[in-house]
């Protein structure tokens, strides 16, 4: 196991999220820009119930399914993951700071050119002996080479619901068998009484974490026709449609889930 600390990506350099402290523009949209990744640790751990369990537990699944099957170019049997919508590699940090440098390949693709910036200056300064490639790139025009584990962290939601058969069926051809897809995605439940507790709990998990009326309110304007969810039956119905025989629910957190699918 490596002995490489995770990098802090909360520390004192990490700006506080203060991106809807004022009122916007309501025809503005959010974008992965330089201020979005200049407060994005903030962000996410303030604004996504689970997401540091769920990075925990991605070394774990990996350890159990990543079995060496590729090679990298110097002909050396690895386990090639994916961390697809890679935004700063906190996902490709949680494997990198679990196995050794030549255990894994890792490409780490996002199409925000503000965040592979920001995550290949923290992958390598982190991790610098790891096979670690970030690629700026869509994900939709990426063809994938086999690998033994893909991971999908809030990322589909924010691709046009027509694409993403698409990319789930690239993703299963591109999977080893016994390989694994790791999806977690916000969701909405289809009974609206339901839906409306789950989103107004998920309100007060933010007002509890700091947010402002105004700042919860900029922010779900923004998000609007930005990121679709989907309810998790349309998640599990899809997963089944592009072949895996198998997938589960293994994380929920209000409306928050985390999928995986097997090969």
């Amino acid at each position: 196991m490596s002995q490489t600390k995770p990098a802090n990506l909360t520390n004192d350099t990490v700006k506080h999220d203060t991106l809807f402290t004022t009122p916007l523009d309501k025809a503005a949209r959010f974008s992965f820009d330089e201020q979005v990744v200049a407060c994005f640790p903030d962000m996410i751990r303030r604004s996504v119930p689970g997401y540091g369990q769920v990075l925990a537990m991605l070394p774990i699944f990996a350890r159990r399914h990543c079995k060496y099957r590729q090679q990298d170019g110097s002909g050396q049997r690895v386990s090639r993951v994916y961390d697809l919508g890679c935004s700063l590699g906190a996902a490709s940090m949680a494997l990198a700071g679990e196995f050794e440098a030549q255990d894994l390949q890792i490409k780490a693709i996002d199409i925000s050119p503000a965040m592979t910036t920001q995550a290949k200056t923290l992958l390598a300064d982190n991790y610098p002996a790891h096979n670690i490639e970030v690629i700026t790139a869509d994900i939709r025009d990426v063809e994938l080479e086999p690998c033994d584990m893909v991971i999908l962290n809030l990322t589909l939601q924010f691709l046009p619901a027509a694409d993403r058969v698409a990319v789930l069926e690239k993703i299963y051809a591109a999977l080893s068998d016994g390989g694994i897809l790791v999806l977690t995605e916000k969701t909405h439940a289809f009974d609206e009484q339901y839906d409306a507790w789950l989103v107004e709990r998920y309100y007060d998990f933010k007002r509890a974490n700091g947010y402002t009326e105004m700042e919860i309110s900029g922010k779900r304007n923004a998000l609007e026709n930005v990121l679709i969810t989907d309810t998790l039956d349309e998640h599990h119905e899809r997963l089944s449609a592009v072949g895996f025989a198998r997938h589960l629910t293994w994380f929920q957190f209000l409306n928050f889930v985390s999928i995986v699918a097997f090969k």
